[in-house]
């Protein structure tokens, strides 16, 4: 119960499939109190079924992409529950012809869409979260990221380079919210089959060549990115600050 008594966001729930939701799982398995946000345009009451089965949650809409719903969800949120331990952003968004076609086409519109959702809204999330005292003593940011930002993935595209944006934006934010005490941590996961998954062309393919080349040969689970995410949430991990941790059963250590 490494987060027993502890308050976690967990920003991004879509379904249970979410890697997202394997994040919620381990939090509340460790002992933490859970809150939701959502995209507005989500399916309210699915959400709100799924979250049923973490009791005492509760979920807020919050569009990532504008800094007055950012902030105006996370004031609810402290109004309701007071500050918190920890924040996961869990939110990525490209555009499906940004994915599918050859990089070289992507629009500004798409890149600059892209770069938005999936990076900037990072740096938001700190920043507000930090300038209306949502956050305890110690409290701990973490974002996901993919092995697309460092090499080239078939289709993966534009969503590459937002990850990198995503990435470079961990270890300038760890200076800055370091000065207050507040750490902040990426985990590159290896590729799951989510709803977002679905946009990448073959990417069935891809969760083949990560069991065979991967030295543990096989792909990794939501429970287990969850997991490493309760770690970083936890005061196990209170050294670790700006990094960028691989959970993906080594595939990014292997070259050839």
């Amino acid at each position: 119960m490494i987060l027993k008594d502890k308050k976690v966001i967990i920003m991004g729930i879509r379904n249970k499939w979410s890697i997202a939701w394997g994040a919620a799982r381990s939090a509340a398995d460790n002992g933490a109190q859970v809150i939701f946000t959502h995209h507005p345009m989500e399916n309210l009451e699915k959400i709100q079924k799924l979250i049923e089965e973490i009791p005492g949650s509760k979920t807020y809409p919050c569009d990532a992409a504008s800094d007055e719903s950012i902030k105006e969800c996370f004031e609810q949120i402290k109004n309701d529950y007071g500050k918190v331990d920890g924040i996961l952003h869990a939110i990525a968004h490209a555009n499906t012809e940004d994915l599918r076609n050859d990089f070289i086409l992507t629009s500004r519109e798409g890149y600059a869409h892209a770069i938005d959702v999936s990076s900037y809204s990072l740096v938001a999330t700190a920043r507000i979260s930090r300038d209306i005292g949502l956050l305890n003593e110690g409290a701990s940011i973490v974002t996901y990221t993919y092995f697309g930002s460092e090499k080239v993935v078939e289709a993966y595209n534009v969503m590459g380079v937002a990850k990198a944006a995503l990435e470079a934006s961990v270890r300038y934010l760890a200076k800055d919210l370091g000065k207050d005490g507040y750490r902040i941590n990426a985990i590159s996961a290896g590729p799951i089959k989510t709803l977002s998954a679905k946009g990448i062309k073959d990417f069935g393919g891809i969760l083949n060549v990560v069991e065979e080349k991967a030295p543990l040969h096989k792909n990794v689970t939501t429970e287990e990115v969850g997991d490493t995410t309760t770690f970083l949430f936890s005061k196990m991990s209170s050294a670790i600050t700006g990094e960028v941790i691989h959970c993906d059963n080594g595939f990014s250590i292997i070259g050839v």
